[in-house]
């Protein structure tokens, strides 16, 4: 994860990665050994592609994204298909830049055929009309045991209209040895008892906070939380044309206020290069007085995009890797992914659906993204044009549980088992994974919460009242969505 100029190189890289995993950063170079992976991954693709087609496919594709992370499936796709062309095209989404370039190409000639979408607006599109009917492919997801809320984020009045490659149930890693000094266990079993829920995990923050020197911190920003307690609502956003403003949002803003009042959080903006630095011990506060981070809450994609290649500073080879755990936290939480659609109306919409097969729906592909096969290497040996950087380490966890079950074990000898002191984060993901409520999203949420997030800092900072900051972001909803119902504020 890169930063700006050493920060806005890094802002940039972050919210085209973030919630959608984009282009990972070089962590596992190697991929961990898996029960009969689909392909080994020191075998040329030559050898996968001398196999009988599933179809003789054939024809040029379009499709648009805003990393180049489907890029890698789109080779490994020609591979097999040689007879397709795939035009990759990618848009950042800053300031919206890719959702405002596709609308305005859907139903022109510039249109591309499948597309991206990422979980803060796939449900904007999923509910509106621009997508394919894709309910054919549905008994492939009975087949492969897609994780539920998978493809209920991608389904509408029950038609499927787009499918994910990912699932990303969230998690809460922790430092091990801040944990040893602090708790007097690294277990991630005796640990999750110590923050099994919000009222234990405060406890815990304050012998994190008095075991140091005023240099323990539980976490970067209480930033990290809103997703967690979001997940954890009774209801979406949106109910019959009106906001809800669940309980739970309360509950937050009051929990984040208390950590950064008590000091159990270092004051870091999330994204920002200091909250980066915290996971390899070089934060440090205005005076050069060191801040240690104990923990971060990160989705499966976190730990291979953002935590690991982020762990080691970049003037040492040593770092904080293999002091790292992770276990369940207070809230089970889903945070990001990817899905993939076709535009309606595409004059390639039988290729288009095979590609997103392809993408979501195919073991064998699925299997190969999971565990490290598509290498630079491997990539290239199909399409020598393809960029230096372009590969897909191993560690991303895929939306089948049928894939999943099959290759954990395989994650027990890994670089990121090393990371984690020889834990299988694999096998952890895979069992909160069935547990993922993706039934509130709605296509409203990426403005809604967007637009909370300034009031909220400045009433952490002081700047503002908690009554000023429920008025600023209710007025803020309101100029986004002029139609909704928006209730009183909950505190005047």
């Amino acid at each position: 994860m890169k930063r700006l100029s050493l920060v806005i190189s890094v802002l940039v890289a972050l919210s085209m990665l973030l919630t959608a995993c984009g282009t990972p950063a070089p962590v596992a170079t190697e991929a961990p050994a898996v029960e009969a992976p689909a392909v080994a991954a020191t075998e040329a693709p030559a050898a996968a592609a001398t196999e009988a087609p599933v179809a003789e496919l054939e024809g040029t594709l379009n499709v648009w994204s805003f990393t180049n992370e489907i890029r890698t499936m789109a080779i490994a796709f020609q591979g097999k298909h040689p007879k397709v062309k795939v035009n990759y095209t990618m848009i950042p989404m800053t300031n919206g830049e890719y959702q405002t370039k596709v609308k305005a190409a859907a139903g022109t000639a510039d249109s591309p055929d499948v597309v991206a979408l990422e979980a803060a607006f796939v449900k904007e599109w999923v509910e509106a009309d621009l997508l394919a009917d894709l309910n054919d492919l549905v008994p492939l997801t009975k087949d492969l045991k897609t994780y539920p809320s998978v493809v209920g984020v991608g389904t509408n009045d029950g038609v499927a209209k787009a499918f994910s490659y990912q699932a990303t149930p969230g998690a809460f890693f922790y430092r091990r040895s801040i944990a040893k000094e602090c708790l007097g266990t690294d277990d991630p079993a005796k640990v999750q008892e110590m923050v099994g829920d919000m009222d234990k995990f405060i406890e815990t923050a304050a012998k994190i906070k008095a075991c140091g020197t005023g240099d323990y911190y539980t976490v970067g920003t209480g930033a990290e939380l809103f997703t967690p307690f979001l997940s954890n609502r009774a209801q979406p956003w949106v109910v019959d044309g009106a906001l809800v403003i669940d309980p739970k949002i309360q509950e937050y803003i009051a929990f984040a206020k208390l950590m950064r009042d008590e000091g159990y959080e270092s004051g870091a903006t999330q994204w920002s290069e200091g909250w980066f630095a915290g996971m390899n011990d070089t934060l440090k506060d205005a005076k050069g007085t060191p801040k240690k981070i104990f923990s971060y809450f990160l989705p499966t994609w976190g730990l291979p995009y953002v935590l690991s290649p982020n762990s080691t500073p970049k003037d040492s080879t040593t770092g904080t890797g293999g002091d790292w755990a992770m276990a369940n936290g207070p809230l089970s939480y889903q945070w990001g992914g990817t899905w993939v659609g076709g535009l309606d109306g595409s004059p390639n919409a039988e290729l288009a659906k095979e590609f997103i097969k392809f993408v979501a729906l195919d073991e064998e592909n699925l299997t190969n993204w999971a565990t490290g096969v598509y290498t630079n290497e491997y990539l290239k040996a199909i399409d020598p044009t393809t960029p230096d950087d372009q590969k897909q380490a191993a560690g991303d966890f895929v939306s089948s549980q049928l894939v999943v079950e099959k290759i954990t074990a395989g994650f027990d000898k890994s670089t990121l088992a090393d990371f984690l002191g020889g834990q299988n984060s694999y096998g952890a993901f895979a069992a909160a994974a069935p547990s993922v409520n993706g039934a509130l999203m709605t296509g409203s949420d990426d403005a809604i919460q967007r637009a909370l997030n300034d009031p909220r800092d400045a009433y952490l900072s002081g700047k503002i009242t908690e009554a000023e900051m429920y008025a600023q972001w209710l007025d803020a909803v309101r100029n986004e969505f002029p139609d909704l119902i928006i209730p009183e504020p909950p505190v005047k």
